[in-house]
């Protein structure tokens, strides 16, 4: 009699974030599961903002856990760890956890004398993608490690210097606010120019000499920008904002480079209905975004903020920005004119991109407690994690066959919604539900349902029914989406139906519909075989 081979066999779904059988305890007492340490330090790094606190750690705290974790991992599996560290640079789009993990891994490895793996150098150079992160990986590693700068970092940050140099990135991050100027790093790595970019090496003594001798410094003939700031720059005070109420006025800043904050500061006055509508042809998708009540509040006209609208809710400038969802809710947030509800609305739609349609019932539960509320996502975010929560479940339960949507805390509620109703009118419909009870969330909801979603910390209080997964058959999958990286989580996860995924973008989601399938579910970085 046949025990293995039969008509039901099903292929096991496994996950790649794991955890070792070993219980512990979550901030809040509940039992808590352990995770192996890379799982661990995936979820904590597509989570974190370097050195910001939640609820239940201190940044410092958290900071420690991530570079304990990375040294440990980067002299134990250094293949994976260097993938991981280009892909949050990369498609994970996260710039500090990216860098300090870069400086981390080279320095383990320099002291454990390590050789194996991908080099020191390519590991530094993948994670500097704007020219101002030479100086942030700079500014890292003489604060945490003294001036002396090892070979491989210099060399690794010379590579990426000569991919990110150029006359626009130069007059836009090479400031007087940074303490690593291009000219220091220039001086400090010996970076050669390019030879595919011929007016690299004029450029490069330019920075120098800016540097060292501002007074004298004259950017090269040959380059049209340079030469188009420096002569926007000797116009005296009181002709310049004839340049931006002009007919070229816009094509001439745009070609000097200028951007709103050089502009601003240029004028030597207010930015103005002229001077805003002047500069915004030129600025990206996302300083569009973060001025649209400086738009409104200098009265740019209808048609110029209809331009800035089709920017906003293009799709491809939605992708090339490259931006997580919840900025688009902030705009939302604070933009006093409601003609941008419409554009911020599409692009943010855009941003989640990669939420699946699940086909089936699915219960979607999203944690509204204290602690997702008192944790910002950054020092420069009004934004929390229960937001963040919001977005990320309600984009699924718009986009499935059928879903329950259900907000939970010490109680839970469900969230009425319609077919194709904006995310954003969704949004006004949570709370704030207090404590933290997620066990009694999902026995209260759950009917019957082909899956399970929580969108959570998972720091879940203790239950004497068991851990939150527990209460649903082993036969359904549960799938948690963990929004801050804690150490243990609140239910096992790699196998049997049981799996965590992490971050502050879409990204993962993807893994939904794989899972199901019983189809391959790597890390994003790691190839198929």
């Amino acid at each position: 009699m046949a025990r293995f081979n039969t008509r039901i066999t099903k292929a096991r779904h496994l996950s790649p974030v794991k955890t070792t059988g070993r219980t512990l305890r979550t901030a809040l007492g509940g039992r808590g599961h352990e995770r192996d340490a890379r799982s661990e330090l995936f979820l904590l790094a597509v989570a974190n903002f370097v050195s910001q606190r939640t609820f239940h750690e201190s940044g410092a705290d958290r900071d420690d856990r991530f570079t304990k974790l990375v040294r440990e991992l980067a002299v134990g599996d250094p293949a994976w760890t260097a993938g991981l560290l280009g892909w949050l640079r990369g498609p994970g789009n996260l710039r500090s956890a990216a860098l300090v993990g870069a400086a981390e891994y080279v320095h383990a490895r320099l002291a454990a004398g390590a050789t194996d793996g991908p080099s020191n150098r390519q590991v530094v150079d993948s994670v500097l993608q704007r020219p101002d992160e030479p100086g942030e990986l700079l500014g890292y590693w003489t604060t945490t490690y003294g001036r002396a700068v090892p070979k491989p970092v210099k060399r690794g940050i010379a590579d990426a210097v000569r991919r990110l140099y150029s006359s626009k990135s130069l007059l836009k991050y090479d400031t007087a606010s940074k303490g690593y100027r291009f000219g220091d790093i220039l001086n400090l790595v010996h970076a050669a120019p390019d030879p595919d970019k011929p007016w690299q090496g004029e450029l490069f003594r330019y920075a120098l000499d800016r540097r060292h001798h501002p007074e004298t410094a004259v950017p090269p003939a040959s380059d049209r920008v340079l030469g188009a700031h420096r002569e926007l720059m000797e116009l005296p005070v009181q002709e310049r904002r004839a340049v931006v109420t002009s007919d070229g006025g816009a094509e001439r800043l745009a070609a000097a480079g200028m951007t709103w904050e050089t502009l601003a500061g240029w004028l030597q006055g207010p930015m103005d209905k002229a001077a805003w509508e002047a500069v915004i042809p030129s600025m990206g998708p996302m300083a569009l975004v973060r001025n649209l009540r400086n738009f409104d509040e200098a009265g740019v006209s209808d048609e110029v903020a209809a331009r800035v609208a089709a920017r906003i809710g293009d799709p491809a400038e939605v992708a090339r920005s490259r931006q997580f969802p919840f900025r688009y809710l902030a705009a939302y947030q604070h933009a006093p004119s409601l003609r941008w509800a419409y554009p911020l609305e599409r692009a943010l739609g855009h941003s989640l991109a990669n939420v699946p349609a699940l086909p089936g019932r699915t219960l979607v539960l999203v944690d509204r407690s204290g602690s997702m509320f008192y944790s910002r996502l950054s020092d420069r975010s009004e934004l929390n994690r229960a937001d963040a929560a919001a977005i990320f479940g309600t984009a699924l339960a718009l986009r499935a066959a059928d879903a329950d949507l259900v907000e939970f805390g010490t109680g839970s509620n469900a969230i009425a919604f319609g077919k194709g109703e904006s995310v954003l009118k969704v949004l006004e419909r949570f709370g704030d539900l207090g404590g933290t009870d997620t066990t009694e969330a999902v026995r209260r909801h759950y009917r019957r349902h082909d899956r399970v979603l929580i969108v959570t910390d998972e720091q879940y209080a203790f239950s004497a029914h068991g851990d939150p997964t527990e209460q649903v058959p082993a036969d359904v999958p549960v799938y948690t989406w963990n929004l801050a990286g804690h150490r243990a989580g609140h239910g096992p996860s790699g196998k049997a139906n049981r799996h965590t995924f992490g971050g502050l973008s879409d990204a993962a989601f993807r893994m939904v519909p794989l899972l199901e399938a019983a189809d391959d579910t790597r890390w994003p970085w790691v190839a198929a075989a």
